[in-house]
């Protein structure tokens, strides 16, 4: 798509950098429309969303956070980021906050952050054009504080229009990304009947995530037992499940009978981190060697990520 710059919006877009003036409402969307578009056609997030929370954030890229980090949607350091910083007053005093080189890399943080966060997930399964339902989805999912958050976002589309950038032709459309739903359930749970270890036990029901093979612990099961039902030593499988040797089964617990993979599946690069999450859950529910998701965050093992982390689930490229 083409940018919709007017010869007058340039040259006052230009005039306003020279002397340092503050962009306006328009020059603001007009200067970042392609880039959320972009993001939308990577993505599957509204371009209108993006575009709205950016001029609300940003002050339409006046903020401090805009203006001298490159920082347009508040996003905070979190323990693995590795890129420069900068500190500016939020929720404490003197808050930590990334520092981007361009604009771009912040708005393509800011589509990590939504697309790759389970709170979000459901909102992809709304139509591109339902910037309506988007805006209540973020707000009710806790996006921002504000109780008239939506109204906001809402009232900054329509009055500038941006739903037009929403609109795309029936091929673009079809090159959308899957949702994160679809492609978390694509390689999650499938039954594998025909799987080698099918006939190891025929009592139980083999499924498979990122193509690896699990069965659900019963009553009564340990890690020994189940190494021997399926021809494996214990110290294997309790490899494949990141476990230690003094750990006790629990019935429900999903148990890894092959080797996990180096990284997740396609479509699943990242995981925005929730309470309560740990490494060691996040490597079974994705089925992705524990040792390898610290490598691709730079974390030393044993620790864990705080919530609102942006974690790699396959190796940065």
């Amino acid at each position: 798509m083409k940018r919709f710059l007017t010869v007058l919006g340039m040259l006052l877009l230009a005039t306003a950098m020279v002397w340092g003036q503050k962009l306006t409402r328009t020059e603001y969307i007009e200067k970042y429309a392609e880039t959320a578009v972009r993001e939308m056609k990577a993505t599957g997030i509204p371009a209108s969303i993006t575009l709205a929370q950016g001029c609300l954030e940003s002050g339409n890229g006046n903020s401090t956070l805009a203006t001298k980090a490159n920082n347009h949607f508040g996003i905070k350091c979190h323990k693995n980021w590795k890129g420069k910083t900068i500190r500016h007053d939020d929720d404490e005093k003197n808050e930590c906050f990334r520092s981007y080189r361009n604009a771009d890399e912040s708005f393509r943080d800011h589509s990590d952050f939504l697309r790759y966060s389970d709170r979000y997930a459901a909102l992809f399964n709304l139509e591109l054009t339902d910037y309506k339902g988007w805006a209540y989805g973020l707000q009710k999912a806790g996006y921002a504080t504000a109780k008239t958050y939506a109204e906001s976002l809402i009232r900054i589309i329509e009055e500038n229009e941006l739903y037009r950038y929403d609109k795309l032709d029936r091929k673009a459309r079809e090159e959308l990304p899957p949702t994160p739903m679809e492609a978390e359930f694509s390689t999650a749970f499938k039954p594998y009947p025909g799987h080698k270890l099918y006939t190891a036990s025929l009592g139980r029901e083999i499924r498979t995530t990122n193509g690896v093979a699990w069965i659900i612990a019963q009553d009564g099961d340990t890690y020994a037992g189940l190494a021997k039902e399926f021809n494996l030593f214990r110290s294997e499988i309790l490899r494949f499940n990141d476990r230690s040797r003094n750990t006790a089964l629990q019935p429900g617990e999903v148990v890894y009978v092959e080797a996990k993979k180096r990284e997740s599946a396609k479509n699943l690069d990242k995981h925005v981190v929730e309470e309560g999450e740990t490494m060691r859950g996040l490597a079974q529910r994705y089925a992705v060697k524990m040792k390898k998701l610290y490598q691709y965050n730079a974390m030393r093992p044993g620790t864990e990520p705080e919530p609102g982390t942006i974690l790699n689930l396959r190796k940065p490229r």
